[in-house]
């Protein structure tokens, strides 16, 4: 099926927003980027055009930054409005996106290569349900009465937004990633310049008009879709910025983290990841094998969370890998928007390249190759789900983030040798643990360094539980409380009573 015929079963709703004329949004309005700059949009499962975006430069980020600071004034709406009000916000842009499931889940498959049953239930499901959390927080973020040893003195806390926030983020989760960064921050009041990524930026723009929609007062949400080197950059060095949260690779992440410190700008950085993965001997292994396969098959590897380390006793290695592969030959590839398709493309002709030459190269080092799955026919960045055996932990495959459907696997023998194996990395985002002992549950927990730790499951989330990183994965966290410290300041004040 060809992207045209396919776009004449879209929602109106979708067609027009793949019809639309280049835009970014700026202070409650869509604009043309004042450079002209354009980039085509890409359907990953066909790699043709089905949209063009604008591309932000300095001068557009100036423009935003700028809308977003006149809300900081104590005067403006923004900042008038009540706890309450701010919430009710929120709620109501989590409600929008309820409202429009199926076609954002359409947009997101289009957009980003996402297979449709999994976008409704966890891309646009999540998105919705974190603005319903943090709509929940504004009321709730309070100071505190501070008993000092000093007669006739009262001293109190306050907390205040940070400033003006702006946030960077990835191509792989273009409307999840909008509610991971945009709830917290304009829960605790921080007007908002996102920087979509050139790539998959339909979503974004899409939800800063429904939050228009929704009450959201002009200039507290901008989207500025551009490229790292040029709208990243100059939001991550412009002096009115505050606060910066950036999801993506963790070299791109160091960059960030050097220009803001010029500046001492607040920074959350949720980054690369190369997660382990543990079964032992005693889990089930049937539901151990289906939840690993699911985690690193799923959006065709392309989490930064995914569990692409796998670790497996020696006893039961062989049988291990037998089993992904009948996990992985099970899946039908395809367009997203296809029925029965559970396994899409990659995002982009570069990313499938670079996945292909990751695995080009493992196999000329020696390692056992074992792919499954039929390609679909015709175009599309399409890559089969991947099994690496035979491998040693220094080899690239398995040190590296390869992005994509391939996991290695590797043989272990007890609990402390395998610990020590999955810590030897240079990231530390996320790790699993499958077993049916208590006891080695709870080892392997306190011994993991990473940032969650699963057991005998995989890949959840929450809005009300923190996700980030250990070591070259980041810092800071987003989701749940935690999240709402990085765009909160606190002024002590203090009363003299004569």
């Amino acid at each position: 099926m060809s992207t045209t015929t396919r776009a004449h079963g879209l929602a109106p709703v979708v067609a027009s927003r793949l019809a639309a004329a280049p835009h970014l949004f700026i202070d409650g309005e869509r604009r043309e980027a004042l450079s002209s700059r354009t980039q085509p949009v890409i359907d990953p499962g066909t790699g043709t055009q089905i949209a063009t975006t604008a591309c932000a430069g300095p001068a557009d980020i100036d423009a935003a930054v700028a809308a977003a600071v006149r809300n900081l004034d104590p005067a403006s709406e923004w900042r008038r409005m009540t706890p309450l009000e701010r919430g009710r916000i929120l709620s109501r842009i989590g409600e929008a996106i309820y409202a429009h499931a199926d076609q954002f889940a359409e947009l997101e498959v289009l957009d980003g290569g996402k297979v449709r049953g999994a976008a409704r239930a966890i891309d646009v499901e999540f998105a919705a349900r974190t603005f319903l959390y943090f709509a929940g927080w504004p009321s709730k973020i309070q100071g505190t009465t501070v008993p000092v040893s000093h007669p006739g003195i009262h001293v109190r806390t306050e907390r205040e937004p940070v400033g003006v926030a702006g946030m960077i983020t990835a191509w792989n989760f273009p409307l999840l990633l909008c509610g991971w960064k945009m709830a917290p921050a304009l829960a605790a009041g921080c007007p908002v310049v996102f920087k979509a990524s050139e790539e998959t930026p339909l979503s974004a723009l899409w939800l800063a008009e429904l939050a228009s929609e929704a009450g959201l007062p002009d200039g507290v949400l901008n989207v500025v879709p551009g490229h790292g080197a040029e709208a990243g950059a100059a939001l991550v060095s412009h002096p009115d910025v505050r606060k910066l949260s950036f999801t993506g690779s963790t070299a791109v992440g160091r960059q960030i983290a050097r220009s803001a410190a010029d500046l001492v700008k607040r920074v959350t950085l949720e980054l690369g990841g190369k997660s382990a993965n543990i079964i032992f001997p005693d889990a089930d292994l049937d539901a151990a094998v289906a939840g690993s396969a699911g985690g690193i098959f799923w959006h065709s590897g392309q989490t930064c969370s995914a569990p692409s380390r796998l670790f497996v006793h020696r006893d039961i290695h062989d049988e291990v890998v037998e089993k992904l592969l009948s996990e992985a030959a099970a899946l039908t590839i395809g367009h997203g928007l296809d029925e029965g398709v559970d396994f899409g493309p990659l995002v982009s002709q570069r990313q499938l390249e670079r996945v292909r030459g990751y695995v080009e190269r493992a196999a000329a080092d020696g390692a056992k190759v074992h792919q499954a799955g039929e390609l679909p026919p015709g175009g599309g960045f399409f890559f089969p789900p991947t099994v690496i055996a035979g491998v040693t932990d220094e080899m690239e495959c398995v040190r590296e983030e390869i992005f994509g459907p391939v996991v290695v696997v590797l043989p272990f023998d007890d609990a402390d040798e395998v610990a020590r194996r999955a810590n030897a990395s240079d990231y530390g985002l996320a790790a699993g643990v499958w077993t049916g002992s208590v006891a080695t549950e709870h080892a392997m927990t306190r011994a993991l360094r990473a940032g969650t730790v699963y057991v005998n499951g995989w890949g959840l989330t929450d809005p009300a539980a923190p996700f980030g990183g250990f070591a070259q994965s980041g810092y800071g966290r987003d989701l749940g409380p935690d999240s709402l410290d990085g765009y909160l300041e606190t002024k002590s004040v203090w009363t003299f009573h004569g």
